[in-house]
């Protein structure tokens, strides 16, 4: 939980201001995890998709070349 150091309240991190500081003093916010960052879990299914996607690619074009023969 996000709490400002000068007030003491506690903050979500969506009312925090862009810069990490308290709407209601302007002072610093501890706890507080930027909005920006992705999971490293995404970038694990994201690969997964793309090696299943290349794998199907190469498939489709031994598909194709056989049926040429």
């Amino acid at each position: 939980m996000a709490e400002c150091t000068d007030c003491g309240r506690y903050l979500t991190p969506t009312s925090v201001n862009p810069d990490g500081t308290c709407p209601a003093c302007g002072g610093e916010v501890d706890g507080v995890r930027s909005a920006q960052a992705i999971p490293w879990h995404f970038w694990v299914l994201l690969s997964a998709v793309v090696a299943y996607l290349g794998w199907r690619v190469i498939q489709g074009v031994g598909w194709a070349v056989s049926g040429l023969f």
